[in-house]
């Protein structure tokens, strides 16, 4: 309050008196600790033997927590706060952290299918950079109802790190693949503990600081992630382990990456900045059809966690079950989503 980073009400905003909204700082200091704690346990410690992608993520996430904090006391514009989150993509890029290796289903050689596709340094960078930025926009343009954000992070970050295990067992818990997991457990364990006093009526509110060190610190586990698969323990046949990277950030993340996609393409189209806020977000249009806030959060929670924990769940159990267990859960989240739309008729 005494700093002066408080949202005051505002038309597009569902919450009827000023709160504070620094909380991402508290945040990082969270993870900051518990980088500390895992650096004293002997298991743990193996996240920082032959790797830098914890200090990158640790590094960055101060740039974006800084960039983020500036926002919410001067709201800065927005070419300003574009290039602090390149500059903060950047250092992962500096410190190796960085997509560089992906399976293709053709142009196989010497009676194997499909090939491994290894991008220049140019494109590693490009993607990585991308990447990392939409993620950042995307959490922060969720970040529109009490809890929603730091919910979806916790899914996100829950089904990245079971992922990350997934990879750590499979490599016989070889060094290469502790980093994302730790990573994962960070941003799960800042999430978990934000929740409880953002979750409706919020207490404080995370600010664009903790939206955006959400979106980066996700961005570098999953890309983390990436480069630990062996590709030498699959075939052409079990595509969806080989394709399972992609398939995990695509589906982690789909919910607010939609979100972030029809927002820019609704506002550019009516000739206004990608930037400008609106209240024609998912979760506004949920609220619209006659549903509770807690309830327009819980829906949108579900239908990250489908998709999150589906996409990982393909990487290790039969696809047909997991296929007719994720449908049924679509299912119910479509009725439960369309309920106070068809009582209204």
């Amino acid at each position: 309050m005494r700093a002066g980073a408080v949202t005051m009400p505002r038309e597009r905003d569902v919450h009827l008196t000023p709160i504070p909204r620094l909380g991402g700082l508290g945040m990082y200091g969270g993870i900051l600790g518990g980088v500390l704690l895992a650096h004293q346990l002997p298991v743990l410690r193996r996240s920082f033997e032959f790797s830098w992608d914890v200090v990158a993520v640790l590094t960055a996430g101060a740039i974006i927590v800084a960039v983020g904090a500036l926002d919410d006391r001067f709201e800065l514009d927005s070419l300003t706060k574009l290039a602090g989150q390149v500059t903060a993509a950047g250092v992962l890029v500096l410190f190796g952290v960085q997509w560089f290796i992906f399976w293709v289903p053709w142009n196989g050689g010497a009676g194997l299918q499909g090939s491994v596709l290894v991008l220049g340094q140019d494109q590693a960078v490009l993607l990585t950079v991308a990447l990392a930025v939409a993620l950042m926009n995307a959490m922060n343009f969720v970040d529109g109802l009490d809890g929603l954000a730091a919910g979806i992070g916790l899914i996100a970050a829950a089904a990245t790190g079971a992922f990350a295990l997934h990879l750590l067992d499979e490599s016989g818990r070889s060094v290469s693949a502790y980093p994302p997991t730790l990573i994962a457990a960070l941003v799960g364990g800042a999430c978990l503990g934000f929740l409880p006093h953002n979750f409706q009526p919020a207490r404080i509110f995370m600010g664009d600081s903790g939206a955006m060190l959400i979106g980066l610190m996700l961005a570098g586990a999953t890309t983390s992630a990436s480069g630990r698969i062996d590709f030498r323990q699959y075939s052409a046949s079990d595509a969806l382990a080989l394709l399972s990277p992609l398939l995990v950030v695509a589906a982690v993340l789909f919910v607010p990456l939609l979100d972030l996609v029809l927002a820019v393409v609704r506002r550019t189209s009516a000739g206004r900045s990608p930037f400008a806020a609106d209240k024609r977000h998912l979760h506004h249009r949920l609220l619209e059809i006659g549903h509770s806030h807690r309830r327009a959060v819980l829906l949108i929670y579900l239908w990250a966690a489908l998709l999150a924990f589906g996409a990982v769940a393909l990487t290790v159990f039969d696809v047909f079950v997991v296929v007719w267990g994720v449908g049924v859960g679509l299912l119910v989240a479509v009725l439960g989503s369309v309920v106070p739309r068809l009582r209204a008729r």
